[in-house]
């Protein structure tokens, strides 16, 4: 279940969990810390929780989610398990690099998941692929993330690509997991290929003009100013 990328990931696969009365707390335990064991200081669940009230609360970069960790009250640190300081008895909150170090480390397929909407109950599925901004640091490409969402909005998983892959081997990686069988499956022009397009049924994907093969599937349909391909 937890997909850093389409190539494996390290962490240990979970069981999917799509129960709407568990608690987001409860989902985000399942994640394996991904850091080692010397050095932790504070626990994975509270940085993560953390992350998401600063978030909810209207943060939109690490250093706003550091601010919102530095001035938040004992009460909410208490209720997201941050760290205790035994000499005081007080909670500490995580630094802003602490937070932004963490989230990097776990794994953007497991969080999706975890968090993740049940497929079953949905009338399509559009997946698309998008840059996440403000994820490149230093040396280190962007991340390009392929995700799957249901008609209603809510995120079912998504995983990262790899550098030196593209959408089109990734997207059976993305669907894998999940039964969507006879659900209606959208995707754009960078995740088209045959194998793709076989793989899930029915599938909706653009053409181009340099398919004259599946354009020929069109023409009895009298579809050739659409350049959509219903398989």
């Amino acid at each position: 279940m937890c997909r850093k990328s389409a190539m494996g990931c390290p962490v240990p696969p979970l069981p999917a969990v799509h129960e709407p009365g568990r608690a987001l707390a409860g989902r985000l335990g399942l994640l394996a810390d991904p850091r080692g064991r010397r050095g932790r200081r504070h626990p994975l669940l509270g940085v993560l929780l953390i992350a998401v009230a600063a978030v909810v609360a209207g943060a939109r970069s690490y250093a706003a989610i550091g601010q919102w960790a530095r001035n938040a009250p004992q009460t909410t640190l208490t209720r997201v398990n941050a760290r205790v300081l035994p000499v005081l008895g007080v909670r500490v909150a995580p630094s802003g690099a602490t937070i932004r170090r963490v989230i990097r480390l776990v794994c953007p397929g497991g969080l999706a998941e975890l968090t993740g909407a049940d497929p079953g109950t949905a009338e399509s599925i559009a997946v698309d692929g998008k840059t996440a901004r403000g994820s490149r640091h230093d040396d280190t490409p962007p991340a390009h993330l392929l995700a799957a969402m249901t008609n209603d909005g809510q995120v079912i998983t998504q995983l990262r690509i790899p550098g030196k892959t593209n959408e089109i081997t990734c997207f059976a990686d993305l669907l894998r997991p999940f039964d969507v069988a006879g659900t209606v499956v959208t995707a754009d022009a960078l995740c088209r290929s045959r194998h793709n397009a076989s793989y899930v049924d029915p599938v909706v994907m653009p053409m181009g003009g340099n398919c004259p093969r599946w354009w020929g599937y069109l023409a009895p349909c009298g579809r050739h100013n659409h350049g959509i391909l219903i398989l």
